[in-house]
C-alpha cells in the first residue's frame, strides 16, 4: 500500500475549507491550485506577475518538502479570470518551467477572491531513491 502525506503551508484557507496545499501519495506529488497570497503575511499583490510569482514560491516550498522540485513537474494548469493577465505571465513561467516542458493547460474561470487573477496547480513525479 502507498503512504498517503499531507503537507501543510500554515494558510488559514487549508483549515478553514479543509484540503491541503499538496498531497504525496507514493511517487506522486499533487499540489493544490495554488494563488498568490503571501501566506507569511496573508497579503496579496495587485500586480498579477508578481502574484504568478509568489503563486511559484508557494509552489516550490510544498514541492521542496514533498523531496522534489520544479523539474519532476509533469503537469500544469493555469487558472485566470482574464485571459489578458495570461501572457504577462510568460516569462516567469518560462524561467520556472522551460526547461521542464510539463504538460500544461490554461484556463479561464473565476477564482474563490476577485483579488487574485491567477491560480497554479502542478502535478510533480518524486525522483526515484538512490
Amino acid at each position: 500500500m502507498t503512504k498517503r502525506r499531507a503537507i501543510l503551508s500554515g494558510s488559514v484557507f487549508e483549515e478553514r475549507i479543509g484540503y491541503a496545499r499538496a498531497v504525496v501519495d507514493g511517487d506522486w506529488v499533487h499540489v493544490s491550485g495554488t494563488t498568490g497570497y503571501d501566506y507569511a503575511t496573508m497579503t496579496i499583490s495587485d500586480d498579477v506577475v508578481e502574484q504568478a510569482e509568489q503563486c511559484l514560491r508557494n509552489i516550490g516550498a510544498a514541492l521542496e518538502e514533498a523531496g522534489c522540485s520544479f523539474a519532476d513537474v509533469v503537469r500544469v494548469r493555469y487558472l485566470l479570470p482574464d485571459r489578458e493577465d495570461f501572457e504577462p505571465c510568460w516569462p516567469v513561467l518560462r524561467a520556472c518551467f522551460g526547461e521542464v516542458r510539463p504538460a500544461a493547460t490554461m484556463m479561464v474561470c473565476g477564482l474563490a477572491d476577485p483579488r487574485m487573477r491567477i491560480e497554479i496547480e502542478v502535478y510533480a513525479r518524486r525522483p526515484e531513491a538512490g
